[in-house]
C-alpha cells in the first residue's frame, strides 16, 4: 500500500494487512502463503488474491531459513510445442504466483534419460514439488527417482491410483458436443477421430457411439473413423463419410485441426456449414478454431483450471501434516460455440 500524494513515504503491505483483507487469523496468512497449514481451498484463495492486491512481497531469504523450503516448483512436460502444456503452465502460475513461488519448466521431449536429468537437477534445486504434464490424456508411469519430492500430475495422469492427478473429463467433452448437435435436430452424425491407440480418441469415441445408440440413431456411417490429429485426415475422413453417407447432416470430430480440414471439404464441395452439414471440434485451439471457415464450435478443456487446480493440490501436499488426497480429479469441459454449429 501507498501514498499517491507527490513525495509521501511509501509504506510496504504487512501481513497483518493480508490477514486483515482476507477476512482470516494472521496466522492462517501466513500458513496460506507458506503452502502449509491445513485450510479450505478458498481460504487458502482468498489470502492469495489479497496478497496480489495489496503487493504483498515475502521475505523468501528468512522464509527459506525457518521453513527450509525453496519457493520453486518444476513443471515436467513432455510436450515441446507448449499447444497443452503452455496453459497448464499459466493455470499453475496463478495459483502459485500469489504466494510468490517460482515454476521451472522443463521439457523432457518424451524421452526418458531426459526426464531423469531433469529431476536430478530439480532435486539439485531442492524445488518443493513437482507438476508433470504432457501433450497425451493416456496415463504415464509415475515419475522414478523422485524421492519424497511432493509430485500432482496434470492433464496426463499417473497409471498410479495411489498419486494425485487432475484430468479431463473426455466423456463429458464428448457429451457437450454430441447434446449440442442433437437440440440442433442433426440425426445423420458421423464422428471423425485421431489415433485408436490414444486414449482421448478411444473415450470421445465410445461416448459418442453411447449417446446415439440411446437416443435410437446410431453413427451415420455406422462406424467412428480413427486416423491423425491432422486437417489433411479431416480433408480425406470428410470425403470418405459423404461418399458412405451422402444425407449427413453433422460431424464430430475428436480435435480441431481435424474438423478445420472436414470444413475445407465440405467448402470445396459446395456444402454449406452448418446449413447443410453442421461441425463441432474438441479443444478449442484457438490458431485453429478461430481461423477455420466458419469458426468452429468447439470443446473448450479449460486446461487453465486443470493447471490451477494442480497447483493447489501441490501447495495442499507440500504440507506435511496435509490428509491424503490420492487419487484422480476430473475438471469438467464447456462447450464454445461458434458459427459451425
Amino acid at each position: 500500500m501507498s501514498d499517491p500524494r507527490p513525495g509521501a513515504a511509501t509504506t510496504r503491505a504487512t501481513l497483518a494487512n493480508v490477514a486483515h483483507r482476507a477476512g482470516v487469523s494472521l496466522g492462517t496468512a501466513s500458513k496460506a502463503l507458506s503452502g502449509t497449514g491445513r485450510m479450505r481451498q478458498e481460504t487458502r484463495e482468498r489470502v492469495f488474491e489479497a496478497a496480489g492486491a495489496l503487493g504483498f512481497s515475502p521475505n523468501r531469504h528468512a522464509q527459506s531459513l525457518h521453513t527450509g523450503r525453496s519457493w520453486t516448483v518444476g513443471l515436467m512436460t513432455t510436450d515441446g510445442i507448449g499447444r497443452f502444456s503452455t496453459p497448464v503452465l499459466l493455470g499453475a502460475e496463478d495459483a502459485l504466483g500469489a504466494g510468490k513461488i517460482s515454476v521451472l519448466l522443463c521439457d523432457t521431449r518424451g524421452d526418458a534419460i531426459r526426464e531423469q536429468h531433469h529431476l536430478r537437477t530439480l532435486t539439485e534445486r531442492r524445488v518443493d514439488g513437482v507438476i508433470v504434464t504432457g501433450r497425451r490424456t493416456d496415463p504415464r508411469p509415475p515419475l522414478s527417482g523422485i524421492g519424497s519430492i511432493p509430485t500432482v500430475y496434470a492433464f496426463s495422469p499417473s497409471t498410479n491410483p495411489g498419486d494425485v492427478s487432475v484430468v479431463s473429463d473426455d466423456a463429458g467433452g464428448a457429451t457437450l458436443a454430441l447434446e449440442h448437435l442433437l437440440g440442433l435436430g442433426r440425426t445423420r452424425i458421423a464422428h471423425l477421430t485421431g489415433p485408436l491407440h490414444h486414449a482421448a480418441a478411444r473415450m470421445r469415441a465410445a461416448r459418442t457411439l453411447d449417446l446415439l445408440d440411446r437416443s435410437g440413431l446410431g453413427l451415420a456411417t455406422g462406424r467412428a473413423h480413427y486416423g491423425d490429429w491432422s486437417e489433411a485426415w479431416g480433408r480425406r475422413a470428410a470425403e470418405a463419410v459423404l461418399r458412405t453417407a451422402p444425407d449427413l447432416d453433422a460431424i464430430f470430430c475428436g480435435n480441431d485441426q481435424i474438423a478445420r480440414g472436414a470444413a475445407d471439404t465440405l467448402r470445396e464441395r459446395g456444402v454449406r456449414v452448418p446449413d447443410d452439414i453442421a461441425i463441432v471440434g474438441y479443444d478449442n485451439w484457438d490458431s485453429m478454431a478461430l481461423a477455420s471457415r466458419p469458426p468452429l464450435t468447439t470443446i473448450d478443456m479449460d486446461l487453465g483450471e486443470i493447471g490451477r487446480i494442480a497447483a493447489l493440490k501441490l501447495l495442499a501436499k507440500i504440507d506435511p501434516g496435509a490428509p491424503d488426497d490420492a487419487g484422480a480429479t476430473t475438471v469438467p469441459c464447456r462447450l464454445i460455440v461458434r458459427e459451425s454449429a
